[in-house]
């Protein structure tokens, strides 16, 4: 989880974006609690949909106000005050539809959400965490150690256990299960397990589809941990027995991957990574067959910036995480996709994606 220090730091550098003449600031975004306040609900709860406001006052003091429905989770908020509200106790009704519970600790504030979009301060702060959070502070990038730990574990899973006549269902539950077994409780858990015959389907969730020998089967996904997630790629070919042209697919891919990572570094334009991994495709004479980015940042939300992509005006700063994720779809022989992620610092990179990348 994130520390109690890093988010007081956090919650400091936005306090200093601020006039002077903004007494406090009422939160409400889930976003925002987690990144200044580990305000975390646990996802496989009740509580799940629901959330809370932070006040954080122009000392810097914190004040937290939520339901009293909400999962234990919630205790590992770093705040000095807590306000539980009464909503429904299971003896008797609750009182109203509960996102209105907290009406009355929002009227004792002004009554304004200043994250909310209406909010005339709304552009300030949200431009302003947003810039905070390209740059991960170290409790951010434990946590996001973390992630790629536990999403490790189920590419090691697929690439023992994948073969033909499985479905892709069935793929995802043995990496849900193997996932969550790492992570020692129920994970959350999205991406793409999907056949790919080439440019018709390069990703998608699971379906009840049916993997042949053969087959190129890209199992790109994210496992998110207390808010921050992983994304990372690799495409097995069922079977383990891949073509002459599928070999060349995904060598190139891994050729691609390489000179991208050669330009990963603090000050370089992403427009530069982006054309450093397209230009090993177009030497190939394969670069129509790369449609989308090249990489992006992760962290609390999936993607965000940077955007490693063809019209790019962002730089990569010390601090971000970013993917690099080439891929390639040719209809008659099959997609490919593989990706790692990557710490930038000021002389290159750290890759804290571990997974191997090999079609079988």
């Amino acid at each position: 989880m994130l520390t109690k220090e890093g988010c007081q730091s956090r919650r400091s550098r936005l306090l200093s974006r601020l006039a002077a003449d903004v007494p406090e600031l009422v939160l409400a975004d889930p976003i925002h609690l987690r990144y200044l306040a580990n305000f975390h609900v646990d996802p496989f709860s009740l509580g799940a949909e629901f959330g809370g406001l932070l006040v954080i006052a122009r000392d810097g003091s914190t004040t937290l106000y939520h339901d009293n429905r909400l999962p234990g989770s919630v205790k590992s908020a770093h705040v000095d005050r807590t306000e539980v509200v009464p909503w429904y106790d299971g003896q008797s009704a609750g009182k109203g539809p509960r996102r209105l519970v907290l009406s009355s600790a929002l009227a004792n504030h002004g009554g304004r959400i200043h994250d909310a979009l209406n909010d005339p301060l709304s552009p300030t702060i949200i431009e302003a965490i947003a810039e905070h959070r390209r740059k991960k502070d170290p409790d951010e990038i434990e946590l996001l150690r973390s992630c790629m730990r536990v999403t490790e574990s189920g590419h090691a899973w697929a690439r023992s256990n994948v073969h033909a006549g499985m479905t892709e269902l069935d793929v995802y539950e043995g990496v849900f299960q193997t996932c969550s077994t790492a992570a020692g409780k129920p994970v959350i858990l999205y991406g793409d397990f999907a056949v790919s015959p080439g440019s018709a389907r390069r990703g998608g969730p699971p379906t009840n589809q049916v993997l042949r020998t053969g087959d190129t089967f890209i199992l790109d996904y994210s496992v998110i941990l207390f808010g921050y997630r992983s994304d990372f790629t690799n495409t097995l070919v069922v079977g383990g027995e891949p073509t002459s042209d599928q070999r060349r697919l995904f060598d190139t891919c891994v050729n691609a991957m390489a000179t991208g990572e050669s330009h990963l570094k603090a000050g370089v334009p992403c427009q530069s990574v982006y054309d450093a991994v397209r230009d090993v495709f177009a030497k190939e004479n394969l670069a129509d067959a790369f449609p989308h980015h090249a990489g992006h940042g992760l962290g609390l939300e999936h993607p965000e910036a940077p955007f490693i992509v063809r019209n790019s005006s962002e730089t990569l700063i010390e601090g971000d995480v970013v993917t690099l994720e080439p891929g390639l779809y040719v209809d008659g022989v099959g997609g490919f996709r593989i990706e790692h992620d990557y710490l930038i610092t000021a002389k290159g990179y750290e890759r804290l994606s571990n997974h191997k990348i090999a079609f079988n």
